[in-house]
Formats: C-alpha cells, sequence, structure tokens
C-alpha cells in the first residue's frame, strides 16, 4: 500500500498519528523482514506519460498466491519478462498471427511459476502491468522524438492489447456489452495508433512532424482512457465473482481461499479496494466475522478489512454494518485469540487513523469508545510479542487524535503506568515505531494537567528523557524517520508537562537541557529534522523560563533570548566541526 504522510508534521501542530501503511511498514521492519514487492502491476492511464486527460489507477503487484516471479531476482525477473516481450515480437514479424503453444509452455510464458492460464485475475493483472509499461515507454520515447521506435513500440502495444482481450475472452464467463463497447474502441486506438506512427516515419518536415506528435499525444491520452476503463470493467468482475463465493460459501476452505486471495487483491492499492468496497467486500467480510463456525478465518478476514479501510468507500461501508460494534465485541470477548483481536486492533488504527479526514466523522464510534479503549489498553497489557503491542498501540494513539475523551479515559485506566512498563519489557516495546506510539499518547494526554503527576510518579521524565537520544539500528529511511518522530514527540511532551514546575525541575535534575541543546546545536543528532529542532526549541524555553540557571550565557544568547525563527534559522544553519 502508498506511503502516507509522515506521523507529525510539525511541533505546533502536535505529534501525528498513524494509519494502517505505517503499521503494516512496520510490522513488516520488524517482525516478518524484508518483503521483496514489485513494481506496481496496476496503473489505469498510468500517468499518461504527462498528456492530457489521462485517468490514474494504482498499481499492484500480485494476488491469490504468490508467484514465484516476485520472489526472485531482478534479473531473473527480467528474463521471466522478456519472455513476454519475445512473444509479441514474433507476432509482429507474423504480422500479428497468434502463434499456437503448448498447453505446458503458455502457463510459463504469460504467468511463469504462477496460476495457470485459466486464471483470469492472474491474467488481467500481469498483461495490464505489461500495456502500462509500454504506454509510459511510448510516452518517453515520443518526448525524444524518436519515431522509429515509437512505431515499434506502438505495434507491440496493438498486439500486447489484443492478446489481452482475446485471452481474458477465452478464459472469463461472458462478457458484457459494455466491455464489448470499450474493446472496440481500445483496438481501434490502437490501430490508429501503429498507423499514424507509420506515416509519421515517412515525413521529413518538422513543422509537419509537430502536428502529428500533438496527434500522437492525443491518441495515447485516449488510448490510456479505454486501456484503464477496459481493465477496470474487467477487474470488477472479478471482483464480484469472488464476494459472491465468500457471501455463499459456507465451506471453511472455500471461504479461506477466498478471502485469501480478496486479500491479495487490497495489496494492489487505493483503485481495487474501492472496488471491493463497492461491490460488497465489506459487507461479505463481515458476515464471516460474525459467524461463530468461521473463528478461525477471523485475522484473515479482519485484515482484509483493514486494508480495504484505507479508503473513504470502505470506511462508508464499515459504518452502515454496524463494523464498529462487531469490532468492539471482538475486541472485548477474551474468548478470541490474541491474533484475532490484534487485527481487530488494527482495522480501529485504520479507521480511526489522523491521516484520513473521512474517518472523523464516524458517529458510530463514540458510542464504543470506551469499551474499545478498555479492551486496547487490556491488550497492550497483555501483550506476548511486539507486533501486538504495536497494533493495540497506535490503535490507542490515533483514538487519542480522534476524541479528546479518550484522554481522560486513558488517565482513568492508569494508562500511563501500563505504557512506562512496557517501555521496560523488550518483548513488547523492541523498535522505534513502537516508542512512537508510546510517546504519541503520551504527548497528547500530556495536555491534561493531572498527567504530570502521573508522568513524575512512574518515573516518566527519564523516559522522555531516553526517547530524546533515540537512534535508528539499521539506518534505512523508514527507521530513521521513525526515531526523529520519537525525538520530535518526546520534546513536544516534555515542553507540554514542564508546565508544572515539578516536572520541569526534574527534567533540568536529569540534564534534558543539555540533550536539548546538544540536538538544537548538532543537526547529526536530530539527523538534520527541521521538526525536531523546532520542538526542542520550544522545550528549551519552557524549562529555562523555568530554571534558568541550567543554561550558559551563549546558550540563553543564542537559543532562547531570541525570537523562536531567529534561533531556528541560527541552528538550521549550523555546519559542524570536524577538527
Amino acid at each position: 500500500m502508498r506511503r502516507p504522510p509522515s506521523n507529525g508534521e510539525a511541533a505546533s501542530e502536535g505529534p501525528g498519528g498513524w494509519g494502517l501503511w505505517e503499521v503494516q511498514e512496520s510490522r513488516r521492519l520488524c517482525c516478518a523482514g524484508p518483503d521483496h514487492c514489485r513494481q506496481a502491476l496496476l496503473q489505469i492511464g498510468i500517468n499518461m506519460m504527462a498528456l492530457p486527460g489521462g485517468h490514474h489507477l494504482d498499481s499492484t503487484p500480485l494476488l491469490g498466491q504468490r508467484l514465484h516471479l516476485m520472489q526472485v531476482d531482478s534479473v531473473q525477473r527480467w528474463m521471466e519478462d522478456l519472455k513476454l516481450m519475445t512473444e509479441c515480437e514474433c507476432m509482429c514479424v507474423l504480422q500479428a498471427k497468434p502463434i499456437s503453444l503448448e498447453e505446458d509452455a503458455q502457463g510459463d510464458l504469460i504467468l511463469a511459476g504462477g496460476a495457470g492460464p485459466g486464471d483470469p485475475l492472474q491474467l488481467l493483472l500481469r498483461r495490464g502491468w505489461v500495456i502500462s509499461t509500454e504506454l509510459r515507454r511510448i510516452g518517453q520515447k515520443l518526448a525524444q522524438d524518436r519515431w522509429a521506435r515509437v512505431h515499434s513500440m506502438s505495434v507491440r502495444l496493438t498486439c500486447h492489447a489484443r492478446s489481452m482481450v482475446s485471452e481474458y475472452s477465452a478464459v472469463s464467463r461472458s462478457s458484457s456489452q459494455e466491455m464489448g463497447q470499450v474493446e472496440k474502441l481500445l483496438m481501434e486506438k490502437c490501430n490508429e495508433l501503429s498507423a499514424v506512427t507509420e506515416r509519421c516515419l515517412q515525413v521529413e518536415n518538422e513543422h509537419v512532424l509537430k502536428s502529428m506528435k500533438a496527434c500522437v499525444s492525443e491518441i495515447l491520452s485516449t488510448l490510456g482512457q479505454h486501456f484503464g476503463q477496459l481493465l477496470e470493467l474487467a477487474l470488477t468482475r472479478e471482483v464480484q465473482a469472488l464476494v459472491r463465493k465468500i457471501d455463499a460459501s459456507d465451506n471453511i476452505y472455500t471461504t479461506e481461499s477466498t478471502t485469501g486471495n480478496l486479500f491479495s487483491l487490497t495489496q494492489e492499492g487505493a483503485p481495487l479496494c474501492r472496488i471491493i468496497a463497492k461491490e460488497g467486500g465489506v459487507v461479505a467480510l463481515f458476515k464471516v466475522c460474525r459467524q461463530d463456525s468461521f473463528r478461525c478465518l477471523y485475522p484473515q478476514a479482519l485484515r482484509t478489512l483493514a486494508s480495504i479501510c484505507c479508503v473513504e468507500e470502505g470506511v462508508h461501508q464499515l459504518e452502515k454494518v454496524d463494523g464498529v460494534l462487531c469490532l468492539a465485541d471482538i475486541l472485548t470477548d477474551n474468548s478470541h485469540s490474541e491474533a484475532t483481536r490484534a487485527e481487530a486492533a488494527a482495522v480501529v488504527a485504520q479507521v480511526t487513523s489522523p491521516h484520513l479526514p473521512f474517518t472523523q466523522h464516524l458517529s458510530s464510534f463514540l458510542e464504543s469508545m470506551e469499551e474499545i479503549v478498555t479492551a486496547l489498553l487490556k491488550l497492550c497489557q497483555e501483550a506476548s510479542s511486539g507486533e501486538v503491542f504495536l497494533l493495540a498501540s497506535a490503535a490507542l494513539a490515533n483514538i487519542t487524535f480522534f476524541d479528546t475523551m479518550a484522554c481522560e479515559m486513558l488517565l482513568q485506566l492508569n494508562a500511563i503506568r501500563v505504557l512506562l512498563e512496557a517501555c521496560s519489557d523488550k518483548q513488547r516495546v523492541d523498535t522505534p515505531y513502537t516508542r512512537d506510539q508510546i510517546v504519541t499518547i503520551l504527548a497528547n494526554m500530556s495536555v491534561l494537567e493531572q498527567c504530570a503527576s502521573d508522568i513524575i510518579q512512574e518515573n516518566g521524565v527519564q523516559l522522555i528523557m531516553d526517547m530524546l537520544s533515540e537512534k535508528p539500528r539499521s539506518g534505512t529511511p523508514a527507521e530513521v524517520a521513525a526515531c526523529e518522530r520519537v525525538q520530535q514527540k518526546a520534546a513536544v511532551t516534555l515542553a507540554r508537562l514542564s508546565r508544572d514546575p515539578v516536572v520541569a525541575r526534574e527534567a533540568v535534575r536529569l540534564s534534558c537541557m543539555s540533550r536539548l541543546i546538544e540536538l538544537c546545536r548538532s543537526p547529526s543528532e536530530r539527523n538534520s529534522s527541521d521538526a525536531v529542532l523546532v520542538a526542542c526549541l520550544a522545550a528549551l524555553r519552557r524549562l529555562a523560563g523555568v530554571c534558568p540557571e541550567g543554561l550558559q550565557d551563549s546558550d540563553f544568547q543564542q537559543l532562547v533570548q531570541p525570537r523562536l525563527v531567529d534561533s531556528f534559522l541560527l541552528c538550521s544553519n549550523m555546519e559542524e566541526s570536524f577538527v
């Protein structure tokens, strides 16, 4: 799925929350190791190479069972892709006459290592990726005025489009009238593109070529729209078949297989999630989650729901079928496995994500919020692994943005003690992603005056001090960004809590001011993050107002006395000395 905005954009706005992407990304990095994904297969409209009028559909890697192709290195994958290209080159030589292939070889040619040629979804996604790639490349060559390449690639594109239409018709159910019309329009535009580009090869006048170039661009744009429309219609039909199969099945193995295929589709991007939501996928999955006979399938169904709810249509469907109430029932029922409750927490984290504006209107969530918050905190307390704690804490962190009452509930439930105790348990809290959730909750709770006494009682200032020194282990961009968020939110929390003189004096005693000064003056300590710098300057000024004696004169004159923007410019332009 797509990378959402970073968690917590500026200190003045407070720390940000997590959406499902970050939860899944951190789960991948922390628990599952690197996951080999390939470039998106599905792009309806494919950016249209900066051509006007192009529609856009996000991309997709795989579906159903994972292809062997996706699990190999880039060179081997290119070799497999080359087989498909070679087929079209042969078809061009033979004037687009199809080459008869042995049945066994055909599967290798179209979907090497994957499902057989009878799988329409695999066929659509593979052919869709190839055609998308060809459209993009034609646009690039057109911009470079390489007319010979534009023509040869246009002929090849026509072959691919014809192959997709004929192969899908051979393995799918009877085609609808609308699909037949779009197929006809697509092939007409492909033939027109080949004819126009062939004429361009014989033109030498630059002014004529310029006008013909505009014509080719327009044809490409229209062709991309027809291709996107056809692919969307075909995928919608296949999704409808999957949803009907889930809805009608009472066989646990059939439901498990079909739900797995649906989950794989959700990983292909927001456009497919919208199709699934519109075609009743949310309704069918919640039907599974309400049947005791399918209890062992709850984790898989809930994980699929969490992915679908990254789009507005999914959240609306969830509310229509009282999905929040179903999630609350699962979270509060101790007879469910920890894995089931963890996946329910992931759905809650998604539908309460502060990055998704449409989730703020979930009126049904407020009715069950107290039960959900209590159950999530209990899940944090009893979590047997870092992944379970991460999902539960991420849901809590997002809920603290969703409604201010959540912070008061957490305070009454002694959440500060639970979260700070968890920080000393390496089995539950062992990554910056998890500490990001904890400090987000603390930062949002710190707006309450009663929070300060609980922080002091549980030695929370020391924990905040430690978070100011958060360092990445692997150096990956995702982990570095998580460490920046932890530092920023720790500084924000410290600034808010330092309204209480007791907290401020404890922070000075623990040398928090020295660490804040180091973060301000040394760009490498904060990974040159401006957000961390602003938060640290704000916290330092708050502490200096209570305990000015803790600062040297030079620090006071440069970091506290000037306007905040002047101190920011001074520190952001500092160059470290390596002498």
